[in-house]
């Protein structure tokens, strides 16, 4: 759980910072993090929220006004994050547009963050190593 927290808070310190790198485990404890709380909105906004506007619990048209809104507010951080991610692979933030290319864009990014990032020094600078903690 300490992983989960201490990418968290890294992530959102450098919630606008697109230079630097991003390590792997930074990155991919961020997207664990991400995702449970995507999932806790969801349930929040379908048994909750819902009868609070007048649907039924878990309404497939009631809409999911705090998932939208916190996936508003993560949307910077995440591409961020991802940005920085690349650049531990020692690739530019701009191919992150790749996943703009439906379905084979998002697999080469898949693939591009789960390599291993440079061990020394690169071109966007020292690797920043991720303390848990």
């Amino acid at each position: 759980m300490n992983n989960v927290v201490a990418a968290t808070r890294t992530v959102l310190a450098k919630y606008r910072t697109f230079t630097g790198r991003a390590s792997r485990a930074e990155f991919w404890w961020w997207i664990l993090a991400v995702i449970i709380l995507m999932v806790v909105l969801g349930l929040v906004d379908g048994a909750i929220v819902a009868p609070l506007l007048g649907f039924d619990a878990f309404a497939e048209n009631a809409g999911q006004p705090l998932s939208l809104l916190v996936s508003l507010v993560l949307l910077l951080p995440a591409i961020a994050v991802s940005i920085r991610r690349l650049h531990d692979i020692d690739r530019t933030g701009w191919w992150l547009l790749l996943g703009l290319v439906p379905v084979i864009g998002s697999l080469a990014l898949l693939y591009f963050y789960v390599q291993k990032g440079d061990a020394g020094p690169n071109r966007f600078g020292e690797p920043e190593p991720f303390i848990a903690g």
